[in-house]
């Protein structure tokens, strides 16, 4: 059995233990969301966005801003989103409650509540990113609650700011994990902060750089989520809790950091988690297989409530990294490719979800499809049909003589096309597919010879047709080196390598 060393110094911890099993869980089931980074040279329009966000069943999103037309497009679609504040806005937010308000003011007031806006984050790993504008953070938080609260949104809106989990120091083993000293002048008040307005704290939790920066050390499968034998399992020696992945460690050290602080009925929410499916030659584990693993398990692990060791059956609910591949971002080939789908809409990857209902239903056994009802009277039908290849607007170029979906030449057939490519045009919204009554929802591919359907095995993913416009709004989040300190992924490649050896 493998354990890690025992530090009698840090014995005292297991005090901790009683304490932070009075931990306090979120308001509503832990959900997986999906970040919008924008950094592509082809950016979706909102609205293509949006009917993405439909068809894969994603009810919560972070954007990166707070970018009008993105929240505009998000307008009464029930989908809950996270508003940012980008980090070179953080100081002047933090030094001015004027300022403050003015930006609630216009991105937050004018768009709620036909924008089911949950969640304000202050910047992104200021801590580590920005650390001249760390001492006004606190400041900011309060200054954006206070805004809330004069329009009285405090109760449905929250704000947090994003983490880096490199500020955990010596987090293996968890129970002895604390945040590094020098951060505990802006940590703590921010803690009392999140404690009293019931907000989480966010982490940005990244296995795929505690593995990569080990050079072997830490296993591929323990960073993965894959199934791990009793004996391979990291066990903390103070507490005798087997952790079988990287991610629910991160979780827990959190957990303890603030324990270690005096909090311990703060839940933790993760803001970005993802793995890379495309790397350079020194990044021979950002592939496809390893990606979907690793977002497929990650997704299993958090809707089926597993929890972390610690407090087992309180899901953590975890934004992945990230809704597109963003082809200009700077860095490595990696920093490109963390995205679940490409910019017209087609998965990067089929995930494998299917104990984990319809979110991110890219999974072929979620598929679903609308045909015309067998019996349909052929009058409604071509009514139906000529209707959504003229006012609902879909391309029934291929139902052409001589085009790839034209035989079977019958009413019904065409039809059926017809109404798929409207049903999924408009995200499988409610309604979408009904047609007067001659139209039903089906999860049989109605795809046959050369005519494929949108939708049949992500091999026509894009919800518009033509060229979208861009949206001028960045991502200020980097999934990469700022999402570590090197100084302390070499403490924990030599805690690691004492384990592991």
């Amino acid at each position: 059995m493998l354990r890690f060393p025992n530090k009698p110094q840090i014995m005292a911890l297991l005090l901790l233990f009683v304490l932070v099993a009075s931990l306090v869980a979120a308001d509503e089931d832990a959900f997986i969301g999906v970040n919008i980074g924008t950094d592509l040279s082809d950016m979706p329009h909102p609205t293509q966005v949006v009917a993405l966000l439909k068809a894969q069943q994603i009810r919560h999103v972070r954007l990166f801003n707070a970018d009008s037309s993105m929240l505009i497009a998000l307008a009464n679609t029930g989908i809950r989103v996270t508003v940012s504040i980008p980090n070179e806005q953080v100081l002047g937010v933090g030094q001015s409650n004027s300022t403050a308000a003015n930006w609630v003011s216009r991105n937050i007031v004018a768009h709620y509540p036909a924008t089911n806006i949950t969640t304000i984050t202050v910047g992104s790993e200021v801590l580590t990113t920005l650390p001249n504008a760390a001492p006004v953070l606190v400041n900011a938080l309060k200054f954006i609650h206070s805004a809330l609260l004069a329009s009285n949104l405090d109760r449905q809106i929250k704000v947090s700011t994003p983490l880096s989990s490199s500020i955990i120091l010596d987090s293996f083993p968890p129970s002895q994990a604390f945040f590094n000293r020098s951060w505990n002048p802006v940590l703590v008040p921010m803690l009392k902060f999140l404690q009293s307005t019931g907000s989480f704290l966010m982490l940005n939790i990244y296995p795929y750089y505690d593995y990569m920066q080990s050079n072997g050390v830490i296993p591929l499968d323990y960073t993965l989520f894959k199934p791990l034998p009793p004996n391979k399992e990291a066990v903390d020696a103070n507490t005798l809790l087997h952790y079988s992945n990287v991610f629910d460690a991160m979780v827990d050290a959190a957990y303890f950091a603030m324990a270690y602080l005096n909090f311990t009925n703060i839940p933790v929410m993760v803001t970005e988690s993802g793995w890379p499916s495309k790397g350079g030659s020194n990044e021979p584990d950002a592939t496809v297989d390893n990606a979907n693993t690793y977002n497929s398990n990650l997704i299993r692990h958090v809707l089926n409530k597993t929890g972390t060791p610690k407090h087992p059956g309180i899901a953590v609910s975890t934004y992945i990294y990230e809704l597109y591949n963003e082809d200009m971002k700077a860095g490595p080939i990696s920093e490109k490719n963390w995205g679940l789908f490409d910019a017209n809409g087609t998965p990067i990857y089929i995930l494998h979800l299917t104990e984990s209902g319809l979110v991110l239903a890219n999974d072929t056994t979620n598929q679903t499809y609308c045909a015309a009802k067998d019996g349909a009277d052929e009058k409604m039908l071509q009514a139906a049909l000529d209707w959504a290849c003229g006012p609902g607007k879909v391309d029934c170029s291929p139902l052409l003589q001589g085009k790839e979906c034209y035989e079977p030449d019958n009413v019904a057939a065409h039809s059926t096309y017809a109404f798929d490519a409207y049903y999924h045009q408009m995200g499988k919204a409610p309604g979408t597919c009904d047609f007067n009554g001659v139209a039903a929802i089906t999860t049989t591919n109605p795809s046959h010879g050369s005519c494929i359907f949108i939708g049949s095995g992500g091999k026509n993913g894009s919800f518009l047709n033509g060229t979208a416009p861009s949206m001028n709004s960045t991502s200020t989040s980097s999934a990469a080196g700022n999402a570590f300190m090197s100084s302390i992924l070499i403490i924990k490649v030599i805690i690691w390598s004492v384990f592991f050896s």
